[in-house]
């Protein structure tokens, strides 16, 4: 087995994001190689061919609009666009169980 890649410490989104893009084959190889010698563990790259796969439609301004603000933070937009959702998700969860606890719905 190899020795895993050092993933350092960054001081931003920004730079964290770009290190993975730089970094993308080798993270790959190793996932590959974890994956052949049976030292893969479950973690987000594990469960990547688990996530299902969705497809929408969105306004071209508001896909536009995404990519401004994923190229502010250094990510790809669909990332962005994922996080967003997974945020807005979370509120809404939260916003509702809030809701169920003091009666009010």
């Amino acid at each position: 087995m190899t020795k895993p890649m050092r993933i350092p410490e960054f001081k931003s989104e920004q730079e964290e994001a770009r290190w993975y893009d730089e970094n993308q084959s080798e993270l790959l190889a190793q996932l590959e190689r974890a994956a052949k010698d049976g030292s893969l563990r479950r973690s987000t790259l594990a469960r990547r061919g688990l996530t299902p796969t969705t497809t929408i439609r969105l306004d071209p301004s508001d896909i536009e609009l995404a990519k401004l603000q994923a190229e502010a933070h250094g990510l790809r937009y669909q990332t962005y666009l994922k996080m967003i959702i997974h945020r807005a998700l979370l509120l809404e969860s939260a916003k509702n169980l809030k809701a169920e606890k003091t009666g009010k719905r």
